[in-house]
């Protein structure tokens, strides 16, 4: 049959064509390749979403996920059967979506099923990655150890995102604050001067009339407003959720000048770490560069995981292929390269990982301490220049009275 398709080629670009395959896995493979990852494939009317990949997780999923696992793996170690301890964890649980996930769990484990099929149920909850993490807990026998490095593997994730969010929150709250005392002083402050000052007949200067007119078109036209703004945030909302508004977002993301280095640093760290923790926990490499190009975010890295895997199955070491793409540091391409040779990848990859967490936290602080000092400085300036535009009329009026003889 015959699909089109959406991709991301080798230098980032966004291509789209048609071609003939007999599954939607078939056709993956041939685009891939020639080098393309799959964003999108369509046959007819109906869109078949990229393979497996998993966004950015959410705070509550995190937590939700650090929470199950660190109880489950408690509860195994003290020799509680597993459909008892998840029928605990199910009455602990407060948050309704976890709650009927962990029931639904027990439900599939005590008819028989594997507690690593019954995560793999909620793909919306559980990775490809943590249902890797408990299948090989299963097989080696220490499922209570697997689910304790799936809890802090979550928990970790839990704190780059939460700084990543911590960041981002006090500029946020200082633009709202600006562009709110912005239109207070446009549509409130400046129209009471300019009525003291026409009742004084007082020629308004170029610039304060400017910032009237403006004033006026915004309470004139208060009620457009929130249409427009619901209406920009339903398109930018749909445009993150479609695979093409992905990858320009992600392009745009990568390619900005201060954000795209912490954004490529912080998606690396992610890889770096998934990685090193299937490695230790015994899955094949090959696998693991499976399940993390599933669990990856970006297109781009994905991608490159790929032909990472590609390159193994023929025999390439990891680091030759991670060599290739330059927004990998020389030092991780060296890391990898000495755990391939000593024969420690996995515990090599953990380390480089906690290094590399540790570097982008001060990375992103220090974005934000830069941020911040900046948009108080085009605040400064802003209300500056609304200021002296409301006050230039009463200097001029003031000049004028001087300069009148009396008598």
């Amino acid at each position: 049959m015959k699909l089109s398709f959406q991709a991301y080629d080798r230098a980032g670009r966004t291509v789209s064509g048609s071609v003939e395959a007999g599954s939607a896995e078939e056709a993956r493979a041939k685009l891939r390749q020639k080098g393309m990852y799959v964003t999108e494939l369509t046959t007819g009317a109906v869109a078949l979403a990229g393979r497996g990949r998993t966004s950015l997780p959410s705070l509550k999923r995190l937590k939700g996920m650090s929470l199950l696992a660190r109880q489950l793996s408690l509860l195994i170690s003290t020799g509680t059967p597993l459909v008892e301890a998840l029928g605990a964890i199910e009455r602990q649980m407060r948050e309704p979506r976890w709650k009927a996930a962990v029931s639904d769990i027990r439900s599939r484990v005590e008819d028989g099923a594997p507690l690593s099929e019954a995560f793999a149920a909620h793909p919306s909850l559980f990775s490809p990655v943590s249902c890797s993490l408990v299948r090989a807990g299963e097989s080696s026998g220490g499922l209570e150890k697997m689910l304790d490095r799936m809890a802090r593997l979550a928990r970790q994730q839990e704190k780059v995102t939460g700084a990543i969010l911590g960041s981002m929150l006090y500029p946020a709250v200082l633009m709202v604050v600006s562009v709110s005392v912005l239109i207070l002083m446009l549509t409130f402050v400046l129209p009471r001067f300019t009525t003291m000052f026409e009742a004084l007949d007082a020629p308004l200067p170029a610039t304060t009339e400017a910032l009237l007119v403006i004033g006026q078109t915004m309470r004139g036209c208060w009620w457009a407003f929130p249409p427009v703004l619901i209406g920009f945030g339903f398109g930018l909302h749909r445009l993150i959720r479609s695979p093409r508004g992905r990858v320009w977002l992600e392009r745009v993301m990568l390619d900005a000048p201060m954000a795209g280095k912490i954004v490529k640093s912080l998606i690396i760290a992610r890889i770096v770490r998934l990685l090193g923790v299937l490695l230790e926990a015994r899955v094949p490499l090959l696998e693991a560069l499976q399940l993390t190009e599933q669990s990856v975010a970006s297109s781009r890295y994905a991608l490159l995981l790929s032909h990472a895997g590609e390159a193994v199955s023929g025999g390439e070491p990891l680091s030759k292929v991670f060599a290739t793409e330059p927004g990998i540091p020389p030092a991780i391409v060296e890391s990898v390269a000495n755990g391939e040779r000593t024969g420690r990848l996995g515990p090599v990859l953990s380390s480089l990982a906690e290094f590399m967490d540790e570097d982008n936290e001060v990375l992103v602080k220090s974005i934000s301490s830069i941020i911040e000092p900046v948009i108080l400085v085009g605040l400064g300036i802003v209300v500056g220049f609304v200021a002296i535009s409301m006050f230039l009329p009463l200097f001029d009026l003031t000049t004028m009275t001087q300069g009148t003889p009396k008598g």
